[in-house]
């Protein structure tokens, strides 16, 4: 990515989170990033793809935070797929402007979502993408539990997340509990898919019945 694009999606995921979606527009959008409107629609064409590449952004930069450390000894890598999962997490909350920014660009982008089909079908992707990591987390963890009960537990950790990111933004949690609550629901979903009866083995199929000329 060129550093023109990542200044005009850095400032995007900036006006999103102070202003929301619809307060975002592209001459603020052009002075928060210093470059003109017309560089931002040679780039992106509309605000429409904005939006789709700015969602794109988010994700990518939440990506790399929760990818640089454990959030105590940064650069020293996890000790084990429980690690690795709690990292994947608890690094959704730190109190950093770039954390709190790119948390609350998400909200309002799934906010707007609602009424934005194609902005919708771009953040289900997303969202997917993101239960899919953490349900790989899990199934490392508990290799014997049942697929569907994996990804079903992929999906209550990072709903719970969103929910809690929300409240922690907003003041109503604090930031050590949210994350206490966060580690709680890890161990709950483990020990629930690692009791879980391994799915049985499939019987064999039936040979075809021999043919007798």
């Amino acid at each position: 990515m060129t550093d023109r694009r990542t200044e005009i999606l850095t400032g995007a995921a900036r006006v999103i989170a102070r202003q929301g979606v619809r307060g975002l527009r592209v001459a603020d959008l052009a002075a928060e990033a210093g470059v003109s409107t017309a560089l931002i629609y040679y780039h992106f064409k509309d605000r429409a793809g904005i939006l789709r590449h700015a969602l794109a952004f988010i994700g990518d930069r939440a990506d790399r935070y929760t990818a640089e450390g454990d959030g105590a000894e940064p650069g020293i890598a996890p000790a084990g797929p429980r690690q690795l999962l709690e990292r994947t997490l608890l690094l959704e909350f730190q109190d950093l402007p770039e954390v709190r920014e790119n948390s609350t660009a998400w909200g309002e982008l799934r906010a707007h979502s609602v009424f934005d089909p194609e902005l919708r079908e771009d953040l289900a992707a997303a969202g997917a993408a993101w239960a899919a990591e953490v349900a790989g987390h899990l199934a490392d963890l508990c290799p014997k539990a049942p697929p569907g009960a994996v990804t079903a537990a992929a999906e209550r950790l990072t709903a719970l997340l969103e929910g809690l990111s929300v409240r922690w933004l907003s003041g109503l949690l604090p930031l050590r509990h949210a994350r206490g609550l966060v580690r709680e629901a890890i161990g709950v979903e483990v020990d629930r898919l690692a009791s879980h009866p391994p799915r049985p083995p499939r019987p064999p199929r039936p040979s075809p019945p021999s043919r007798i000329d």
